[in-house]
């Protein structure tokens, strides 16, 4: 296993000291899944972002999609059937998989859409008016005493 020196991070920032137990979770989650079913991460916009997941051979009612504290899960599986097929050859794989994935605080999941064996999950970023960038006035003190807001 790699091990990362985070020191310099810790120099320089404030609060981010969940980021180690972040990347070293998703470095460990990373290693355990495995490549089935492929899936592709997009950027559509600024804040906006879409996972295309190759799910052929499963419905709509087999896949299960959820969210919860800061996860995103991603999971099918196949319906039993009775009828027995006998392949000579069979290379689509239908087998149950879960999926999961990191999302950031302010990442929810838009919609999901099922279109010709791809199943696509819009997610888009929402940050509150309070954590956007805010312009602080300075105040100027007069001779007085008074406080005085400068322009």
């Amino acid at each position: 296993m790699t091990t990362f020196d985070f020191s310099p991070l810790y120099r320089s920032t404030i609060g981010f000291d969940h980021l180690v137990s972040l990347l070293d979770s998703v470095a460990s989650n990373e290693q355990v899944q495995n490549t089935y079913p492929p899936y592709n991460i997009e950027l559509i916009d600024q804040d906006k972002y879409r996972i295309s997941m190759a799910v052929a051979g499963f419905v709509e009612s087999e896949i299960t999609i959820e969210t919860a504290l800061n996860s995103l899960t991603i999971s099918a599986k196949k319906e039993e059937k009775t009828e027995q097929k006998k392949y000579l050859y069979r290379g689509i794989a239908a087998r149950d998989f879960q999926r999961h994935f990191k999302l950031e605080n302010h990442v929810r999941v838009d919609a999901a859409t099922l279109e010709n064996g791809l199943l696509h999950i819009d997610l888009v970023r929402e940050v509150p008016e309070a954590m956007k960038p805010r312009q602080i006035p300075i105040a100027v003190r007069a001779d007085s005493g008074k406080l005085l807001e400068s322009e």
